[in-house]
């Protein structure tokens, strides 16, 4: 785009204005700008910045938040000041030029967040950028989904989404998210400064340097005025928090969803013989290998026609490889997994709905033509493109014709939806919306022209979202829907339970930079996430690089394995991964993955956790840290090799073959007057040495044994069978469910100091529900314990709520490995030992729980 910076700079204070807002307004030959500074909560402030040219986000991608009463109160104003105190925070704007905006603690001088004087808020074209003063030193975080390191400090980024096929974890820009929040962290406070347009743009997180403004970065957006969202926080905790409070917190997955997933473009593309029994005869070769799991992505071979050429042709059932799919999905829900669908919001124009859809203008249309924008979308195999056009989820038919085949699927047995290629990736601003779906024209917004580049292509991303989350809800109103999403926008999050980082390539190289994507994913609210492990593209992993990527893998809280894999020679069907290719290493896969299903009462806590209170699964190692100067080193911030899964599992990576060494950095809590004594950490690997916190270490890993895996002395971790379970009453309601096992057992692993914890008493609080249900209710559960060099002491207790009984009824106490004192409880029950399990861990039982 031309840049045609305006900056207005002639304000006066526009009305009254109520206390907690300030309202500025500037006439000059280039149009009459308005600007606003409102604090809605203690710590969150919104700014606007608009002109009739530069009208405000049309559809913005969260609703408008309410004011709190009584936010503050103006402790200053005159004719080119205004300051509030808003609890510990205080904003001013000074306008002696443009407006500027500065953040601090009150009673602070030293400011959290600064407008940049005289180059502020700017016109530029038809869009706006906001200059803002640069902290070299600060990490930058979020954006959705950015390549790696997870720092985004000094580099610059498209805010779009495109369909990036093979891409490169490195360098790839744009990738598959659109999601405008930049956060800035350092050990004094924490801001984030959140857009809601859903217009394309980029951030230049300090990339540019000026001579006469210094260091700066700088959101640009091509289209449309600003509106824009300050968050300020003491930690990263508190400011995603206070995010999900103004965009929703994350959709709860249903439970099976964190179990393995599989999947695989070349299963439902096979004609002899047919796809629904090669996808019985992979459900059947996981049993014979004992690999539990979960579900199966059906990629969109299903749903070619039986013509030629054969084609994609959504909600639509290939009629050989499928001949009567209602009788299949049953089958397949025998052998205890669910199906996702895989489906493309666009239309080949051999469509046989083609021409409906046309008529009803429920695609874009082409004001040069007055016909449907026709372009090139994906029809077959790898790079084979056809004739055709997307979906206009703003017309209320497009909408509902979508909402009619989800269901479609639905009642044919499809468990879950997989929206795909969801990009919009579009090659025309111009082309026209028809914007007649209720809901889409927003009270109190500007009337703009219905030009999807105003609009944005990725409010059809969220639009795309809703009409799949509605047809679940509305068909099944008591079940959880799972609506898998691979683009994502801050309010598709409302609709799209689930992400994953799209079509990555094959090499240790895309394994370790994955870690930072998963990171900038959480704090950005993608929470039920992860990679498509061994490579979606690219070359077969090795034997020692797909463990080695399993092994990582079942710590993020998406696990799952799907890829096709093109060649010269095959570029329809392509190729697979399957977790018994190399079987040197299946019964190594299958442990692994095994583990994963036990620590599912863990990681499915943590999803809950997620839902109620907005922490990500998987955390950057300085989260809860803050305090400890060596996570703001350059190493650790850039979030490749090491994360947290919860509070109490420390997880690396080896990221090089043929390397049986890792460094991993042990994070030290601060305040241990009021917390307690840094006990440190566990290995849970051979030589399960115990270490002191604040240091760097050396951890043996060799690759057919694990990755390095420590945990938190004080935490805890619920576990439960190895094996896919069901809950109570989930049997009933999800046909998926009838032949799984009970989840009738569950253990807490402890992880006590070597010797006495000096009186400390741990606590680590986990929650279950049905994994199902819409509403489902929530119990809590709460393990405590101390030790002694003789004994630990246990405590266990359930939360007042609870609303909901699980199926087991003791609860195993598991030490670490080789730690053979004695437990008691302090509730007067005696516990049962029972001896030493496989991996020489001494186990407790506690009868019948409190």
């Amino acid at each position: 785009m031309p840049q045609r910076e305006f900056v207005p700079k002639i304000y006066k204070r526009h009305g009254s204005g109520a206390s907690s807002s300030v309202h500025l307004q500037s006439t000059n030959d280039k149009g009459k700008f308005d600007f606003s500074l409102e604090a809605l909560h203690p710590n969150l402030f919104r700014v606007r910045f608009s002109s009739p040219d530069h009208p405000l986000p049309p559809y913005p991608s969260v609703p408008d938040p309410k004011q709190e009463a009584d936010i503050g109160s103006t402790s200053s104003a005159s004719d080119d000041s205004w300051k509030i105190e808003a609890g510990n925070v205080t904003a001013e704007v000074r306008w002696e030029g443009a407006p500027v905006v500065a953040l601090s603690w009150t009673g602070s001088d030293k400011y959290l967040h600064r407008d940049l004087s005289g180059r502020s808020y700017v016109a530029d074209s038809g869009g706006v950028a906001h200059y803002s003063v640069h902290d070299r030193e600060a990490l930058h975080v979020g954006l959705g989904e950015k390549a790696a390191p997870m720092d985004l400090s000094n580099r610059h980024f498209i805010l779009s989404a495109s369909d990036t096929f093979g891409y490169d974890v490195y360098r790839t820009d744009p990738l598959y998210k659109h999601i405008p929040l930049l956060i800035k962290a350092n050990a004094d406070g924490v801001v984030a400064i959140f857009s809601s347009s859903h217009s394309r743009g980029t951030w230049s997180v300090g990339s540019e340097l000026d001579g006469l403004y210094g260091a700066y970065k700088v959101y640009r957006q091509d289209y449309g005025g600003l509106e824009e969202y300050f968050i300020v926080g003491k930690t990263l905790k508190d400011v995603v928090r206070s995010y999900a409070e103004l965009t929703g917190f994350p959709f709860l997955p249903p439970r099976w969803a964190f179990g393995y997933i599989s999947g695989g473009y070349k299963y439902t593309m096979i004609d002899e013989p047919p796809a629904n029994q090669v996808l019985l005869e992979f459900a059947a070769k996981l049993k014979l290998h004992g690999i539990p799991c979960s579900a199966h992505q059906m990629s969109s071979g299903y749903s070619f026609s039986d013509t030629e050429p054969s084609l994609r042709t959504v909600f639509t059932w290939h009629p050989k490889r499928f001949p009567d799919p209602k009788k299949w999905t049953a089958q397949f829900h025998a052998t205890g997994m669910r199906l996702l669908s895989n489906i493309k919001p666009f239309v080949l124009s051999s469509h046989p709905d083609f021409e409906k859809l046309k008529d009803a203008a429920a695609l874009f249309t082409n004001p040069d033509t007055n016909a449907p924008g026709y372009m090139d979308v994906w029809s077959a195999g790898g790079a084979m493109g056809g004739e055709g056009c997307h979906i206009d989820f703003s017309s209320e038919f497009g909408f509902k014709w979508w909402y009619e085949g989800v269901q479609k699927l639905a009642n044919a047995g499809i468990d879950g939806i997989w929206n795909d290629n969801n990009e919009y990736t579009l090659p025309d601003d111009d082309w026209v919306l028809k914007l007649d779906k209720d809901g889409v024209n927003l009270p109190g917004r500007h009337d703009v022209p219905n030009s999807v580049g105003i609009w944005g292509r990725n409010m059809h991303t969220e639009l795309m979202g809703k009409s799949s989350h509605d047809a679940l809800v509305d068909l099944r109103p008591t079940i959880r829907p799972f609506v898998l999403s691979r683009s994502a926008t801050a309010g598709t999050l409302r609709y799209a339970a689930s992400s994953w980082s799209g079509d990555d390539v094959t090499s240790w190289e895309n394994m370790k930079g994955a870690n930072s994507l998963s990171l900038n994913a959480g704090f950005s609210l993608l929470h039920c996430y992860g990679h498509d492990i061994g490579g979606f593209e690219g070359p077969q992993p090795s034997p020692e690089l797909l463990l080695r990527w399993i092994q990582l893998g079942i710590y993020s809280s998406r696990f799952a394995i799907n890829c096709f894999k093109t060649s010269p020679t095959d570029n329809l069907v392509g190729d697979v991964i399957e977790p018994w290719m190399y079987p040197e290493i299946t019964p190594l896969v299958r442990d692994t993955i095994k583990r994963r299903y036990e620590i599912l009462p863990y990681i499915y806590s943590l999803a809950l956790e997620s839902h109620l209170q907005a922490s990500p699964p998987q955390r950057w190692i300085g989260w809860g840290y803050e305090s400890d100067p060596e996570v703001w080193t350059k190493k650790l911030k850039q979030g490749e090799e090491q994360f947290w899964l919860g509070d109490t599992l420390l997880v690396g990576g080896v990221y090089e073959p043929g390397v049986t060494i890792a460094k991993v950095y042990l994070p030290r809590k601060a305040g241990i007057l009021s917390s307690g004594f840094d006990h440190g950490y566990v290995n849970l690997t051979a030589p399960y040495q115990y270490l002191a916190s604040g240091q760097w270490v050396d951890i043996t890993s060799e690759w057919k044994t694990s990755i390095p895996v420590l945990a938190r002395i004080g935490g805890a971790v619920p576990v439960g069978k190895s094996v896919v379970t069901r809950t109570p009453g989930e049997a009933q309601i999800d046909e998926a469910a009838a032949n799984l096992e009970e989840d009738n057992y569950r253990g807490v692993e402890i992880f006590p100091p070597r010797a006495s914890s000096h009186g400390q008493i741990f606590s680590t609080t986990w929650f279950e529900d049905d994994g199902i249900s819409r509403a489902a209710d929530v119990s809590s559960f709460t393990i405590t314990y101390s030790s002694t060099e003789e004994k630990v002491t246990i405590g266990f207790k359930k939360g007042e709520s609870n609303g909901y009984t699980p199926a087991w009824k003791d609860l195993d106490i598991v030490l670490p490995h080789g730690d053979a004192r004695h437990v008691v409880s302090e509730l007067g029950k005696p516990l049962e030992y029972r001896g030493v399990d496989p991996r020489g861990r001494s186990v407790y039982r506690l009868v019948g729980g409190p």
